[in-house]
């Protein structure tokens, strides 16, 4: 007799519906075939112990399961299930009426349990995309499924559970999706730019940065706050609509990075991988591809603190990405693309020491030292940073000021009007642009024209300084989200001006 159930498999942050042929023949063997990995395999001995140990009965009969398509590799234990109801349906000890209209997936325990598994958002968009009327996963992984609308989530925690559920579907109650309340519960932050006294100057900037998408980076010296300033920076952002909101919960529900009580990734993600990181850490990979940590930051912020210390080859790798917001990992037989549409914060001290252009303290590294230090991080690099800013610590009378400081609600509502202004700009594009800093060449010559004074000062400012044609392209996005944020049709000198000022690191004296 031949029986088919479906489960899934997923490649990079998309699913792919995986037929679970089960036949049944005169003899006594056990055949999978269709590509299966080692934890596949080993699926016969957990179905057979799970089978007996709940007084069922494997069949004494040649057992062959296909996995199809064939030609696609299979990995990971969450096949157990549907194989192993398969087989009980083949040998008549499961109803197979409704098999077709549910997919199915989980890891079978010896004694029947059902165990967690990760990747289920996707799986679940998978089957509502594919018709599918429900899906029947552990009762563990059920906050992530209802995610989805328009398809039933069934909660099993045994493998009884499921013939039950086959035998009478009203046995087990349907979970319903809940996202508005999700979405109005999730966005707290316990941290505020209210909590940071003085640098005002840092504040502009980071304003700047999240009214465009701009990535930034920031040098001072040891103690001027410069994680206490990245760290805040997502309270500023505007928040995730529902599609970036369920992309972003595709990427951590994979890696199994979702906590329980936030089923729907709702804050921007702030990363912040240690400078011993490893190249396939950071852009992801591996033998069994997973995102890394600059896909675990999409639609959010990735802050690299003492990027001197990052290894040449792992700074490298980032460029790539960092201009087309998508990391390709190819394989021999398959190429996977993973969204990388991150904000990058990093920080730095000015030299080793820490005090170079200190206002008080002298620095003590020797001639040349400087130098060498910031040429650990390439020019390349450092030209897709869009705003290099110098921080200066906080003196004694500010810490001790008692005058409240702005809030990030405040700081956000501006940062909101300047994205709708960007908005209602891009929205006769044929290709997605969400902020300024994604704007591309073509883009930027027709939304950051200059007039004569404007285009003069940036002249006289590329020949000083030596500025290169990225950073020239650079030094107009962010003219052109500060224009949003001052409320100008036009880019002025004013914008021009303070654009510039932003790229100290790209000046030929800094260093000397």
């Amino acid at each position: 007799m031949l029986v088919k159930s479906f489960g899934a498999a997923v490649f990079g942050i998309d699913a792919t519906i995986i037929t679970i042929e089960v036949n049944l023949a005169q003899g006594i063997n056990f055949f999978l075939v269709g590509l299966p990995d080692a934890a596949v395999k080993e699926s016969q001995q957990r179905i057979k112990a799970a089978l007996t140990n709940n007084e069922l009965r494997y069949p004494g009969k040649e057992i062959t399961v296909n996995m199809a398509p064939a030609d696609i590799r299979k990995e990971g234990s969450t096949f157990d299930l549907p194989i192993a109801i398969g087989i009980l349906a083949a040998s008549e000890q499961a109803k197979r009426s409704i098999l077709e209209e549910y997919m199915m997936l989980g890891e079978l325990s010896l004694d029947g349990d059902i165990k967690p598994m990760t990747g289920i958002l996707p799986i679940a968009l998978a089957a509502k995309a594919h018709g599918f009327k429900g899906i029947i996963i552990p009762a563990e992984n059920a906050h992530e499924a209802i995610m989805v609308e328009g398809i039933d989530v069934i909660p099993v925690k045994t493998l009884q559970d499921v013939i039950n559920f086959l035998e009478d579907s009203s046995c087990i109650e349907p979970l319903i999706s809940n996202q508005e309340h999700l979405t109005n519960s999730n966005e707290v932050y316990e941290i505020d730019f209210s909590d940071v006294k003085g640098q005002e100057n840092i504040k502009r900037a980071f304003e700047i940065s999240a009214a465009g998408g701009h990535n930034l980076i920031l040098i001072g010296p040891p103690g001027a706050g410069k994680s206490m300033l990245a760290k805040r920076l997502p309270t500023i952002l505007p928040s995730m609509s529902i599609p970036e909101a369920l992309e972003t919960t595709k990427i951590h529900s994979v890696v199994g990075k979702l906590p329980k009580n936030h089923p729907l990734v709702m804050q921007r993600p702030f990363r912040k991988p240690h400078h011993t990181i490893s190249d396939v850490a950071l852009v992801g990979g591996g033998s069994y591809p997973q995102p890394g940590e600059i896909s675990l930051a999409h639609n959010g912020v990735l802050f690299l603190d003492e990027l001197p210390e990052y290894k040449r080859t792992v700074l490298e790798v980032m460029r790539q990405p960092m201009e087309d917001r998508m990391v390709t990992i190819s394989r021999a037989k398959f190429t996977i693309d993973y969204p990388a549409g991150f904000m990058l914060v990093a920080a730095m001290n000015p030299c080793p020491c820490g005090y170079h252009n200190h206002p008080e303290r002298e620095c003590t590294c020797g001639n040349g030292v400087v130098q060498r230090y910031l040429n650990k991080v390439s020019g390349p690099l450092l030209d897709r940073i869009d705003l290099h800013v110098e921080v200066t610590p906080v003196s004694y009378n500010e810490l001790r000021d008692t005058k409240p400081e702005e809030s990030s609600k405040l700081i956000r509502e501006r940062v909101l009007k300047a994205r709708q202004i960007q908005q209602s700009r891009f929205n006769a594009e044929a290709a997605p642009t969400n902020a300024n800093s994604e704007m591309s060449s073509r883009q930027v010559r027709k939304y950051c024209q200059l007039d004569d004074s404007s285009a003069i000062i940036l002249k006289r400012a590329m020949e000083k300084f030596g500025f290169s044609a990225r950073a020239y392209d650079r030094i107009l996005k962010v003219a052109r989200t500060i224009a949003d944020l001052n409320g100008s049709t036009d880019i002025g000198v004013p914008e021009i001006a303070e654009a510039v000022q932003y790229r100290s690191l790209d000046r030929k004296e800094w260093g000397n």
